[in-house]
């Protein structure tokens, strides 16, 4: 059955689960620095925020929504027909502008709306909005034409509007007293003024470009802070009236904003480089400090793989130009390996003014190996068209100690396309654009030799990778040769003409699986052992940007530029899973421990983790048929629990998924053994030396007293038993031997089955009994214990019936063995019996001699698969 394009999760094997590496953009903050819960997702991105102390107001689109608790969403507010762009918290109500300039005061908790006020945009256009402190019901808004306006909402009245200062508000804060107001403006100036009687105070001037928020501190240092879109940060001393000091750089894009925590001398700030830093003022001279930051890359990634066989730290480098290791656990374990550095010391000689000059490009590859991190580098990098190779730290958290490249080379246009660190994380191999693939000792840095005589291959190098134990080295070239070369002496083995120019090269270790992505479109798995191509998949429409393996090789998973990932069954050969997003990814990788998909996507700055469902739900791996569209599912947000509701619908059973019921017998031609555990017949023969094992050696002591206890009906209220009276005082003292003599029910069945030629049913009594009831059924079949001869041809006739069947072949086995060993004296004698036993013993050795020769053919195919060089 197709599965429908309408489903909710679209992915049959992932679920979005959260995003890593997300911590801010243009929007101002409105808490603290400290993660203290993650909200659930919104249907858009968010374009302002708000924040009283109950909730938390987040608009997108022409639409806004009130979290409780900085979780879930408990109010939603609709009524606007332009972008929502400013928020006010007002008590009980929240007032709300749009960029048509349309003001509406709602009421929070009944979701109506209070009061609308609407502005024309060419006289006044609502720029900024505040609640000056201590006045009642009254806003303060200011305009992108310069001026101001004070109204009071209850009232629904104009009471006042402020000339301006013929440039564009662009923020409006209170200070720490009552009636003055900082207001920030286009022209950079901050302007101090009293409200009340229309006076300003002081003047400050930044030449930054306009002011994008304001802060002033509370703990008793008369200090305003103001924000530029060139991410610096001025600090200006309300006394003296002066700049003290300049937090140049404090964020690499515009201040989104900044606040000081009331009566501490914390700054927080946050900025679209999705930095969010706290800084402090403890020195001398008022300058500030970092103390904490949440960090992630500020521009889009380039690569990402996950680190170490824990399955908790993903690197990913980015165009920012920086390394860095988001954990999958928690924000508190991520880390910046930082920009990678053309000359160290230089930058320390001169300072971080020449910084910016001395930077290496953005990393394109990377390859990495925990095995030796403690004694040397483990990570080798590739830039944007440069021919060295940085090295880098993970445990020092820094660039390493070498750049390896070659010391002579003919051109200067010839730039690194491909690494690779050996298992062993002493080696590292770097392949270059004209061709060359060159070796170098990770500990020493120093050249090891290169494959080839002048060059690997005609082409670039597309991709390197070596196996696992040192052995071989597997390149591909753009000419479309897939070469594997001796690791240990740089002889070329084998070389391989594909069909198309390789696009990217990813090897499974452990398997010796390799996946080559081609310029068609395609990929195609080849085996490093046999060096054949041994499947072939086709269906992307687009460059396939990156692949990953399952930790056990089954899977590949592949992303493409036509929006898609798609999972292909390397067992079967079949596409089994395939979704669309709605950016392109960029970047796939698959955790070591199989529980989480990672990807990057196109102009995105995070880092996206999908959950494995066939890790905690029963998943139909079926194919998907050729006409199959897959659905567009959402990016995953940062928060984690929102997708518990995703796994409880997989759960669910779904139409595709048939139950199947296994037949007794799958052919009659098959041996099929008993499901019974091997207890119920595997002792049958050696009953007598358990029963003398288990038999005790001193019989059980009565005890010298034994407690008396006086029997007691059972109920509510308790009461004595009467004891019974015997009321047949001529009861006999003779035992009636008529009914020791009487046959089982076992015994009844076999006599029908002679009536009948049906012994179903005696099987299945037989099955119920355990080893000792077992025996004692057969023991009583004789003449001497109650049976007949007629009962015990029955018995053999029965084993005919389980033999011809070919099923329950091992308790067919171990029933006649054991009525063997007990009654094999009596059977010479009697000719109907033996006749019986005769018949049995040829088809028995018919039953046997087949198994046998199928037992040899399989050993003699497992023998040579184990010993066999293939």
């Amino acid at each position: 059955m197709e599965r429908g394009a309408g489903d909710r999760t679209a992915s049959a094997l992932f679920a979005g689960f959260r995003a890593l590496g997300l911590f801010s953009n243009d929007i101002p903050h409105v808490q603290k620095l400290s993660l203290v819960a993650v909200s659930n997702s919104l249907p858009q991105d968010i374009c302002c925020m708000a924040a009283d102390g109950r909730l938390v107001f987040a608009a997108y689109g022409n639409v806004f929504s009130a979290f409780a608790r900085n979780k879930e969403v408990v109010h939603t507010f609709k009524g606007h027909k332009a972008e929502i762009h400013l928020l006010q918290p007002f008590g009980d109500h929240v007032i709300s502008v749009d960029t048509d300039s349309v003001l509406i005061i709602w009421h929070i908790y009944s979701e109506e709306e209070y009061l609308q006020l609407s502005f024309d945009k060419s006289v006044f256009k609502i720029s900024a909005i505040l609640h000056p402190s201590t006045y009642l019901n009254k806003i303060l808004l200011g305009s992108e034409q310069g001026s101001l306006q004070l109204w009071n909402v209850k009232s629904n009245k104009l009471l006042y509007t402020f000339a301006g200062w013929k440039t564009g508000v662009t923020a409006l804060q209170q200070a720490p007293a009552v009636d003055v107001v900082a207001v920030g403006l286009m022209s950079g100036q901050v302007i101090i003024h009293n409200i009340k009687f229309d006076e300003t105070l002081m003047k400050f001037r930044q030449d930054w470009g306009p002011i994008t928020s304001i802060s002033f501190r509370t703990d008793g240092h008369p200090v305003m802070a103001a924000g530029s879109p060139c991410g610096h940060i001025g600090l200006w001393d309300l006394e003296d009236k002066k700049l003290i000091n300049q937090m140049r750089n404090a964020h690499s894009t515009a201040i989104a904003g900044l606040t000081f925590l009331h009566r501490e001398p914390l700054l927080v700030t946050n900025g679209a480089d999705n930095a969010l830093r706290i800084w402090i003022f403890d020195g001398p001279t008022g300058e500030g400090r970092l103390l904490r930051f949440r960090m992630g890359h500020s521009a889009p990634l380039t690569k990402i793989r996950y680190y170490g066989q824990n399955g908790q730290q993903i690197l990913s480098a980015s165009q920012d130009g920086t390394l860095q290791s988001f954990s999958t656990i928690h924000e508190k374990f991520n880390k910046s390996l930082g920009h990678g550095l053309i000359n160290k010391k230089r930058v320390k000689r001169k300072g971080l003014q020449n910084a910016m000059t001395v930077r290496l490009p953005p990393i394109t590859e990377f390859a990495a190996e925990e095995a030796r991190e403690s004694d040397w580098d483990g990570i080798i990098a590739c830039h944007q068209g440069k021919l060295s190779c940085s090295t880098w730290n993970y445990q020092r958290s820094t660039i390493g100690a070498y750049f390896l490249k070659p010391k002579e080379l003919k051109k200067d246009d010839i730039t690194a396309t491909a690494v690779d660190i050996t298992s062993c994380g002493n080696f590292a191999v770097i392949g270059l654009s004209s061709g060359t693939i060159d070796v170098y000792n990770m500990q020493s840095g120093i050249h090891r030799g290169s494959f080839g005589k002048d060059q690997a291959h005609k082409g670039s190098i597309r991709g390197v990778a070596v196996d696992g134990l040192n052995q071989l080295t597997i390149s591909a070239g753009s000419e479309g040769l897939l070469k594997f070369w001796n690791f240990k002496n740089k002889i070329l083995i084998h070389s391989v003409s594909l069909d198309s120019s390789p696009n990217m090269m990813l090897l499974h270790r452990d398997s010796g699986i390799l996946g080559l992505a081609l310029d068609d479109f395609s990929i195609s798995v080849l085996d490093i052992e046999t060096r054949k191509i041994v499947r072939e998949f086709s269906g992307h429409q687009g460059q396939i940007n990156d692949m990953a393996f399952s930790p056990d090789g089954r899977w590949l998973i592949s992303a493409s530029m036509d929006c898609s990932i798609r999972t292909w069954d390397l067992p079967s050969g079949c596409l089994i899973d395939s979704f669309l997003l709605d950016s392109a990814p960029l970047n796939v990788t698959m955790s070591p421990t199989g529980d989480f998909l990672a990807t990057s996507h196109v102009d995105h700055l995070g880092i996206y983790l999908w959950s494995n469902i066939s890790l905690y739900s029963v998943v139909s791996l079926r194919p998907l048929p050729t006409d199959y569209v897959p659905s567009v599912v959402m990016l995953p947000g940062t928060c984690q629990t929102q997708d518990i509701e995703l796994s409880e619908e997989t759960t669910e059973p779904s139409d595709e998924m048939i139950a199947y019921d296994s037949p007794e017998q799958l052919n009659e031609q098959l041996v099929t053994l008993s499901l019974l555990p091997e207890s119920r017949w595997k002792n049958l023969l050696n009953l007598d030396v358990i029963k003398k094992k288990n038999k005790p050696k001193e019989p059980p002591k009565v005890p010298k007293s034994a407690p008396f206890f006086i029997p007691t009906v059972p109920g509510l209220v308790p009461r004595y038993a009467t004891p019974e009276q015997n009321n047949d005082p001529q009861q006999s003292k003779v035992v009636n031997l008529g009914i020791l003599a009487q046959k089982s029910d076992f015994c009844l069945k076999l006599e029908e089955g002679l009536v009948n030629n049906k012994y179903e049913a005696a099987l299945s009594l037989l099955k119920e009994l355990g080893p000792s009831g077992i025996e004692t059924e057969l023991r009583s079949l004789s003449p001497d214990c109650g049976g007949s001869i007629e009962v015990m041809k029955s018995f053999l006739k029965m084993i005919e019936m389980m033999l011809d069947r070919k099923r329950d072949f091992e308790l067919a086995q171990a029933y006649l063995a054991l009525f063997l060993k007990l009654h094999l004296k009596m059977l010479p004698s009697e000719p109907v019996l033996l006749e019986e036993v005769t018949k049995l013993s040829s088809q028995l050795e018919e039953t046997w001699i087949h198994l046998q020769s199928l037992f040899n053919q399989s050993m003699c195919v497992l023998n040579y698969i184990k010993s066999a060089l293939l």
